[in-house]
């Protein structure tokens, strides 16, 4: 397509590094290149994942977002591996729950993906298993050691022609399990912080990554903080999807599974159907939200 004598092509960006960025075309070809100052005058930024048009000289529109994160900044994703670790750091299903959360908000699909499975006894994995049963009825869940190889044919198989996202659990171990998928890549890793209790942050920029597998994969700087301002609290069992179909035999319409009478879901809870955890999390997350909001 020619605009004005210039040749313009479509592509996605691959990588942002000090407001330079890769696009790639679909014929692999990249090229660096700065997006026009129109950009911030619209108070606009592309980001990691966005398809755009350009010239040999800039990033000159963006094509609409089918989805489009904050933490990590990236858009255009079709599914989100959420790391975390079986131990060191301990699991918390606290957090997975929020990562859930905050994935299905965004309409992305997530995939739950359980590193350092190896560093558990056989007791003690096969206890987490139990629980984690219950997520795998909604969520695709992958048990994987970067040690023993466990899992990690699933986890590509998974990726393939996708673009996808890694997230979670900082020091659950996100750049090893890229480096276990391709050891070319090399990406840096570090040791658990015994002092902390959590990991160093590695990776310092977003970075989508051809694995040559038909997908890409996004290496993403570890998550310092959650963020739930663009949700509302009424609204949270909708980003629950073994809450959302159950609600609807709630007594009121728009229960929030808290405080209400005839609740299906706390009925559910209480009979045991709904593991402890899950429902136990959605009320503090659903406080917390709450807490938010009241301070705006």
């Amino acid at each position: 397509m020619y605009l004005g004598g210039l040749l313009l092509k479509k592509g996605r960006i691959i990588k942002l590094t000090g407001g330079l960025y890769t696009v790639i075309d679909e014929n692999k070809n990249r090229v660096q290149l700065r997006p026009l100052g129109i950009f911030r005058h619209h108070n606009e930024q592309p980001k990691v994942g966005d398809m755009v048009m350009y010239d040999q000289f800039s990033i000159l529109s963006l094509l609409p977002r089918e989805n489009d994160l904050v933490r990590p900044a990236i858009s255009n994703v079709d599914q989100a591996l959420l790391i975390n670790a079986a131990t060191d750091p301990h699991f918390s299903f606290m957090l997975l729950d929020k990562f859930l959360a905050l994935i299905e908000a965004a309409h992305i699909k997530p995939v739950i993906i359980v590193s350092k499975i190896d560093l558990l006894n056989e007791v003690e994995l096969s206890d987490l298993k139990e629980k984690l049963n219950y997520y795998q009825t909604y969520f695709k869940v992958i048990y994987f050691s970067t040690k023993t190889k466990v899992g990690i044919e699933e986890i590509k198989e998974v990726v393939k022609n996708k673009v996808n996202v890694l997230a979670g659990q900082t020091g659950a171990g996100k750049s090893s399990l890229l480096n276990t998928i391709d050891p070319s890549l090399n990406l840096k890793t570090d040791i658990i912080s015994k002092a902390l209790g959590r990991g160093k942050h590695t990776t310092r920029h977003v970075e989508l990554i051809d694995f040559g597998i038909g997908g890409w994969i996004a290496d993403t700087p570890g998550f310092s903080k959650l963020e739930f301002t663009s949700i509302e609290a009424t609204k949270l069992t909708e980003n629950y999807p073994d809450f959302f179909e159950l609600g609807k035999k709630c007594k009121f319409k728009g229960c929030t599974h808290v405080h209400e009478p005839e609740c299906q879901i706390k009925k559910e809870y209480s009979e045991g159907k709904i593991l402890p955890e899950r429902y136990e999390n959605y009320v503090k997350l659903y406080e917390e939200i709450k807490a938010i909001k009241s301070r705006y």
